[in-house]
C-alpha cells in the first residue's frame, strides 16, 4: 500500500487544529483514526515523512521486473515452474512459483496459456472447436 502524501497529512492536521473532530476528519479525508493518531505523534516529534515499509525485501526487485516481462514475452506459454527455472538459469537466483506468480500479478501479466489446437484446426473452425460443438460435448 502506498503511503499518504505529506500534503494530505498536513491538511488533516490543519483541519484538526481548526476545530474539526477526529471522526469528521476520518470521514472527510478518508483516512483511518489510527493514521490520524500516528500523525499527531509524528508532528510532536517534527517528522511527518512516511516511514519505510516493513517486511522482507522482494526477491524480484522493481528493476528486475522488466527482465521478467521480457522473459514472459519470449515464452508466453511456459508454466510458472518453467519460468522459475529459466529465471534461475538467467540470474543464478532461485525463486518459488509463488514469488513468480506475485511478480507477474504486479506486472499485470496473466498466467493463462494459449489453448492447444488439434491438428485438424483451420482458421474457419477454430471458434467452433473451442466452443465444444465440433466434438459434440455440451457447453453449459
Amino acid at each position: 500500500m502506498k503511503a499518504f502524501s505529506i500534503d494530505l497529512r498536513i491538511r488533516v492536521l490543519a483541519a484538526l487544529d481548526g476545530g474539526m473532530s477526529r471522526s469528521e476528519a476520518v470521514r472527510l479525508f478518508q483516512v483511518s483514526l489510527g493514521s490520524i493518531k500516528r500523525w499527531l505523534r509524528a508532528r510532536a516529534a517534527d517528522d511527518l515523512a512516511p516511514k519505510r515499509p516493513t517486511g522482507r525485501p522482494r526477491r524480484i526487485t522493481p528493476t528486475q521486473e522488466q527482465q521478467l516481462r521480457v522473459q514472459v514475452q519470449i515464452t508466453p506459454d511456459a508454466t510458472l515452474d518453467e519460468h522459475a527455472a529459466q529465471w534461475a538459469a538467467d540470474t543464478g537466483r532461485r525463486i518459488s512459483r509463488q514469488t513468480l506468480g506475485r511478480a507477474l500479478h504486479r506486472l499485470g501479466l496473466s498466467r493463462k496459456k494459449s489453448r492447444p489446437l488439434p491438428a485438424s484446426a483451420t482458421p474457419g473452425n477454430v471458434r467452433r472447436l473451442h466452443s465444444g460443438k465440433a466434438t459434440g460435448t455440451p457447453t453449459t
